[in-house]
């Protein structure tokens, strides 16, 4: 495995002030051993940083050094050509996802961790099955899981863990969260309710304040926490409240005009252009097809999808 040019332990409690110059680094060392990435760079000389169209992870390989083994693979649907992640180095997954969680939730034991990802598990490689399978594991708790239909074992379990005051992470996917919240209407209290987007062309979409409005009326929370990831990053950006997404410490989001993509700033609205040092074997600096706004602090909304852009399975979602 080549050898990247900075320890990886350093992302995970970056420094504000560093964030750019480990940026610079790790750029300058994938436009030198990342071939298509490379290619990308030679093509963007006037850009100071070049960002690799994300639709480039469904046509070619991404990767630096030799072929790595792992591969995760976006969802979408049936019509969909799927984005492949070929990912280097797991524990750097791992520790990605679990700093992340730490840094906006706590340890992970304290948690009944309940995922209700019926579309990510009827598939194999699936990055957000890898990564909710993962916090089951550390949280310890007997009653930990995935729940794939069961609907009326799910409510049950829920009632249970409400009884004992047990804190609980409930993740799904959209439209499996709008079918069980319809389906067994209650008041949670200590559990907190977290979508990943996507109705997956199952139902009608629903702006996300549409869809956190029936969940807050139908689970009794008064607030519903969103995940904003994608199979193309190994880091992820949390909404706690009002779909207003913040990064870790190693994951920036800025904007670039949808008429002229080399223009980036670090504030406003435009397409969403991310940089995930996580992904230091793959690619680092990436457009996505999300239409957002980027607020002072760093942190941002996603307000759509860009016309024409492909159906994605964590950000089918409009405001």
């Amino acid at each position: 495995m080549l050898q990247p040019p900075i320890d990886t332990n350093i992302l995970w409690t970056l420094a504000p002030g560093q964030f750019w110059k480990t940026s610079k680094i790790i750029f300058n060392w994938q436009a030198a051993h990342n071939p298509v990435y490379k290619q990308w760079v030679e093509l963007n000389k006037s850009a100071a940083i070049a960002f690799l169209p994300i639709s480039f992870f469904k046509t070619q390989d991404v990767f630096i050094g030799e072929k790595p083994t792992h591969l995760f693979e976006s969802s979408g649907t049936t019509q969909d050509v799927k984005s492949n992640h070929w990912v280097q180095d797991l524990g750097l997954y791992e520790a990605s996802f679990l700093h992340g969680f730490k840094m906006f939730y706590g340890d992970p034991s304290k948690y009944c961790m309940i995922g209700l990802l019926p579309s990510y598990l009827e598939r194999k490689h699936s990055s957000l099955v890898y990564m909710v399978d993962k916090l089951i594991k550390a949280s310890g708790h007997a009653q930990s899981g995935f729940y794939l239909d069961d609907f009326r074992k799910l409510n049950e379990v829920l009632q249970n863990l409400e009884k004992q005051k047990q804190p609980v992470w409930f993740i799904g996917v959209s439209f499996a969260l709008t079918d069980f919240a319809i389906a067994f209407p209650q008041h949670l209290k200590s559990t907190i309710v977290l979508e990943t987007g996507g109705m997956k062309g199952r139902k009608e979409e629903l702006t996300r304040n549409e869809l956190h409005q029936i969940l807050k009326d139908n689970l009794g929370v008064s607030n519903i926490h969103s995940e904003y990831g994608m199979t193309e990053l190994l880091s992820q950006a949390y909404a706690i409240k009002d779909g207003v997404f913040k990064c870790p410490p190693w994951m920036k989001v800025m904007v670039a005009e949808e008429e002229d993509p080399t223009s980036i700033k670090e504030t406003g609205r435009g397409v969403l252009h991310i940089i995930d040092l996580a992904n230091i074997y793959s690619c680092c600096f990436i457009a996505t097809e999300d239409i957002g706004e980027v607020f002072e602090d760093g942190s941002f909304t996603v307000l759509g999808r860009l016309d024409a852009s492909a159906r994605r399975g964590c950000s089918l979602l409009v405001v």
